[in-house]
């Protein structure tokens, strides 16, 4: 038989796993030369080899590439620094919850006590929106901490109106205070800008009291130090509203876990992908000097992508165990609800894997390039999990609505930060992987079935001869 030929071997039986012996048609050359059967050709003549320096001066040569690898560093720059370079300038509309709890006595000649005006000023300040402040009970805020929908919250105590009344006589025990609320749980940037805004109304408030009661004939009489304390009034302090682990990485652990579990589908299903074509003879297996190529076994492309899933799926066992393995067991990663992490980190993991598969059967050599903007390029900057969606621009707010990486660091953050609250995130991220499944199945099939009616069948690579060199026909 001709070593260069696709057929199986000559007893009629095929190899459909493409792992038999030396002898079962596959072909190995050191050196990338073409190998021939001994005894059975003619002395070959070599080609004359081109030089590199020939072949550098030919413009063709250089244009694709030149192209493609140019227009893909100025996509990848303008699309994660896009994302990130300026969030104060995107910032709006942060949710931050405002909380008044005073139960004081209006002062003498006005309405409402001193915790109503302000938390009312401090909402009416925010002209360029970039809070949207929620009106909220302590309980409520509390549980819309633990819950990730408010990145932190201002807190007006019960006895802020007597504090500041007592400032002004005599018995002042207490300078009043007003609490800043932290969510770690929210990434260090989220809960960072949401601090910086709390603590700017606060000082802002402070401020404006100040000015009243300085301006009250009641302390026109006071001392330099009294009229100094008057002037500033009000004590904030931060406090974190919601705690995580010491191991959380200041919030960012979901993220860093989420990118984990995203490159372990996509890279994972493209080296089955390719594993599987070396396999079954449609791409060629080259380890430095040693070429091999395995007989061609015929399948059609739906048969194929059927493989390549049920192998991804498989294989993501192994993958999704050894990430929490290294990560939690390991490294110490803080995490809870362990056995849920681990069946969430599987199927998000899986849909990603099966959305590789149905891409590269889809669009072919290119599907790679492609799955890599879909799951990574264009998902890391939408995924809300180290800038807030309120503080990057509307382009990247619209791919978060379905890209992938923002569905599945949210099941993620809450998991581990939230109690595995659906409210949280994950009943959402559920509902997508299940979408994302469905659509991989559907979109990936549908194209191979198509290609399939059409006849548009696979090409078996086959080896470039000169005719110097071609193997005389096999006996």
């Amino acid at each position: 038989m001709d070593a260069d030929s696709n057929h199986p071997a000559d007893d009629g039986a095929e190899d459909p796993t493409g792992t038999a012996g030396a002898d079962d048609g596959a072909v190995t050359r050191p050196g990338g030369r073409d190998g021939t059967d001994d005894g059975a050709a003619a002395p070959a003549v070599a080609p004359a080899q081109a030089r590199a320096a020939t072949l550098l001066r030919h413009p063709k040569l250089w244009l694709v590439p030149t192209v493609l690898t140019g227009l893909l560093a100025l996509l990848l720059s303008l699309l994660y620094m896009g994302g990130i370079v300026n969030p104060n300038g995107h910032l709006r509309h942060l949710p931050i919850g405002l909380v008044n709890e005073d139960t004081g006595k209006p002062p003498p000649g006005q309405r409402q006590n001193v915790g109503t005006q302000v938390t009312a000023a401090v909402v009416a300040s925010d002209t360029a929106g970039t809070a949207r402040w929620r009106r909220l009970t302590r309980a409520q805020a509390q549980d819309e901490l633990a819950s990730g929908k408010i990145y932190g919250a201002l807190v007006v105590p019960r006895n802020f109106t007597d504090s500041l009344t007592a400032l002004t006589t005599a018995n002042a025990t207490v300078r009043p205070t007003m609490t800043v609320l932290t969510n770690p749980g929210m990434g260090s940037l989220g809960s960072s800008l949401a601090s910086r805004i709390t603590t700017a109304a606060a000082q802002q408030t402070s401020t404006t009291v100040g000015k009243q009661l300085t301006a009250s004939p009641v302390t026109a009489r006071a001392d330099a130090t009294t009229r100094l304390l008057l002037a500033d009034p009000v004590q904030v302090v931060t406090r974190i509203g919601h705690p995580i682990g010491a191991h959380s990485g200041l919030g960012l652990s979901a993220f860093y876990y989420t990118l984990l579990l995203v490159l372990a589908g996509f890279l994972g299903g493209n080296l089955i992908s390719t594993g599987v074509d070396t396999a079954l003879g449609y791409a060629d297996n080259e380890i430095g000097p040693w070429h091999t190529r395995r007989p061609t076994v015929p399948i059609s492309r739906t048969q194929t992508l059927l493989l390549k899933m049920v192998m991804t799926a498989g294989i993501t066992v192994l993958t999704v165990s050894l990430v929490m393995l290294a990560t939690v067991a390991i490294l110490g990663m803080d995490a809870t609800h362990l056995p849920l992490l681990w069946i969430y980190s599987y199927c998000a993991s899986l849909a990603v894997g099966l959305g590789v598969q149905a891409i590269n059967a889809a669009f072919g050599g290119i599907g790679q390039l492609v799955s890599m903007f879909v799951f990574i390029v264009l998902g890391l900057p939408s995924s809300g999990a180290t800038v807030p969606l309120q503080a990057v621009p509307g382009f990247y707010r619209f791919l978060s609505v379905f890209e992938p990486m923002r569905q599945l660091s949210d099941g993620v953050r809450a998991i581990l930060f939230f109690d595995a609250r659906a409210d949280a995130g994950l009943g959402r991220a559920w509902l997508m992987i299940g979408v994302g499944t469905v659509l991989a199945l559907v979109f990936g099939f549908a194209m191979t079935h198509y290609y399939d009616r059409r006849g548009l069948d696979r090409l078996t690579p086959q080896p470039p001869t000169h005719p110097a060199t071609r193997p005389a026909a096999s006996t």
